[in-house]
């Protein structure tokens, strides 16, 4: 008979695996359960620490939602979501970052120069920039989807008073590569803490504030797809994102307008009579 000890437990687990496994498959498995059986071991994990560990898990599947993701939100305070991105990310192109828990698939079409405003308050923000390819020519066709948080730090899926694609557009660009749009000025928000990802940052100590930012999936043939967000310059919590989405090259600078020199060709043009604040963001995407 076999006898597993907290010895050779690893070992014992990894040849239960059949030869004609995956590689791939085997080779994750195989870290995986190497570095849990070690992470026990090292800190003499007790049963209740586990079960306390299984709660946690079987808490977040409570919660889970069509929009609530609280396994995204773990990944992503524990930084995790970020670690992945910066293995991926091309040293040529604008960095990825962290897609969140929030982001509405099916975003309406957002017109080259569209408004995502509306009707909110807060100070009109013109965002535009150029798709580029890591040469820097312009990528004609580029599809960019974009969301953000309204003025009260939600995001639509978070807020019954919004519309379900408030904040969210989808551009595409045209050969310029070109894309423009206006909003309100994003805000610094919370992540959710009321389920087990809270209990997590309490237990910490930290606290659970993002920077203000703009979010982005930006898509072309021939090309990586790349999910990122940029971030204002200015923001307090630039230094201590929560989820650690920040990068030196996603941080922007917001500059205020007079409104006279509001550009012609926006949905807004001719409507926008008070200092406005703009910012000029190119992205830069990496070949397949």
């Amino acid at each position: 008979m076999l006898n597993v000890t907290k010895d050779n437990i690893t070992d014992v687990f990894k040849s239960y695996m059949a030869d004609d496994m995956a590689p791939r498959t085997r080779e994750i498995m195989s870290a995986l359960v190497q570095h849990m059986h070690d992470f026990a071991r090292e800190t003499k994990l007790t049963h209740d620490e586990w079960r306390q560990g299984i709660a946690f898990l079987e808490g977040c599947a409570a919660i889970e939602t069509e929009d609530r993701h609280e396994f995204v939100l773990a990944s992503d305070v524990l930084g995790m979501s970020s670690l992945i991105d910066m293995l991926h990310s091309s040293d040529e192109a604008t960095s990825s970052s962290v897609l969140g828990p929030f982001h509405v698939s099916g975003a309406p079409p957002l017109e080259v120069g569209g408004d995502m405003k509306r009707s909110f308050g807060g100070p009109v923000l013109l965002a535009e920039g150029v798709i580029r390819d890591t040469n820097g020519t312009p990528i004609p066709g580029a599809e960019i989807d974009i969301w953000q948080t309204a003025p009260n730090g939600l995001y639509a899926s978070q807020d019954e008073d919004q519309d379900t694609f408030s904040f969210h557009g989808l551009m595409t660009v045209g050969d310029d590569g070109r894309y423009a749009f206006t909003t309100v000025k994003p805000v610094e928000y919370t992540v959710p803490s009321d389920g087990p990802v809270g209990g997590i940052l309490r237990a910490c100590g930290r606290h659970p504030w993002r920077p203000s930012h703009l979010h982005f999936i930006v898509k072309a043939p021939g090309y990586r797809t790349l999910v990122t967000e940029v971030f204002p310059d200015d923001d307090p919590y630039l230094d201590q994102d929560t989820v650690f989405g920040v990068r030196d090259d996603l941080v922007m600078t917001y500059v205020e307008q007079p409104a006279a020199s509001f550009p012609e060709g926006m949905a807004l043009s001719g409507n926008v009579d008070t200092p406005y604040l703009s910012v000029n963001f190119d992205v830069i995407l990496a070949r397949d």
